[in-house]
């Protein structure tokens, strides 16, 4: 367990997501907390403590990229692993191209999520 003490933030306007993704990566072993919008996120205390970002696409209001130019600005370095439902190709290599570890498209394996955290909070 020793992922305990890195906490994963999950910003997904979907509340299934928000319910059943914090619960694989508390498995995983991370400390995992949801959001239901950018705009919770960035006024949350939490903030300061993530050290990674699963974070979904298209959300109502704040997006899931208008919210990483938002912390590029205010909380520079904090990974970014997107997921989205959108099967648009162009998507993910312009999301990776702006500084994203990974896009996942849903629904993801929780092998191909595990390793994208890998990546995202260990440089694997």
């Amino acid at each position: 367990m020793k992922n305990k003490r890195l906490l994963i933030s999950v910003v997904d306007d979907d509340e299934s997501i928000r319910e059943s993704l914090p619960d694989l990566l508390r498995e995983f072993g991370f400390t995992a907390k949801a959001f239901s919008s950018g705009e919770e996120l960035l006024t949350s205390s939490e903030l300061a403590q993530t050290s990674c970002l699963i974070l979904d696409v298209a959300m109502p209001g704040m997006t899931g990229p208008d919210l990483q130019r938002e912390l590029a600005i205010r909380q520079p370095g904090i990974p970014i692993i997107f997921i989205t439902a959108q099967r648009d190709e162009t998507l993910r290599p312009r999301l990776l191209k702006l500084g994203a570890i990974e896009c996942l498209l849903k629904p993801f394996s929780e092998a191909d999520l595990l390793k994208a955290l890998n990546t995202a909070v260990r440089g694997d």
